[in-house]
């Protein structure tokens, strides 16, 4: 029986490895997670895997537009399996936990820069600062 993310990879002309699948299937649950947090979640059921091949897997499935790379200020890479939108993420400056905006506009760009210097805009990537619902309390 093909699961979701092996039926995704092949689709996205990748091979089903195991370290593929559990890498989805983690991002799954853990949406806005490091290298190092995925790495940790698949070593159980897969022992034999190292923190350099969660980084090729990583950027395999980024290549392929499986997933998606986010690069907050400050804080390592972070992945997400939310893909294909045009959402935007909001990060607590005190914790540094991380959750999706959908944009207002919808489709991308959601902004139009004054001069683009020649480039084909494609996407815009915003990140909105703030404190997290948890901070704000403490």
């Amino acid at each position: 029986m093909i699961t979701d993310a092996e039926g995704m990879l092949h689709r996205a002309g990748l091979k089903a490895t195991a370290g593929r699948v559990a890498a989805l299937e983690a991002l799954e649950t853990l949406p806005h997670a490091d290298a190092d947090t995925l790495f940790r979640s698949v070593r159980s059921s897969i022992p034999t895997t190292s923190i350099q091949s969660m980084h090729n897997v990583l950027g395999d499935l980024s290549a392929a537009g499986l997933i998606r790379r986010i690069e907050p200020a400050g804080s390592p890479a972070l992945y997400e399996r939310r893909t294909g939108d045009n959402h935007h993420h909001v990060v607590c400056r005190s914790c540094g936990s991380v959750a999706d905006v959908d944009c207002v506009v919808g489709e991308a760009p959601c902004l139009a820069p004054s001069n683009t210097a020649g480039f084909a805009v494609e996407t815009a990537e915003v990140t909105f600062w703030g404190l997290c619902p948890a901070c704000q309390s403490a």
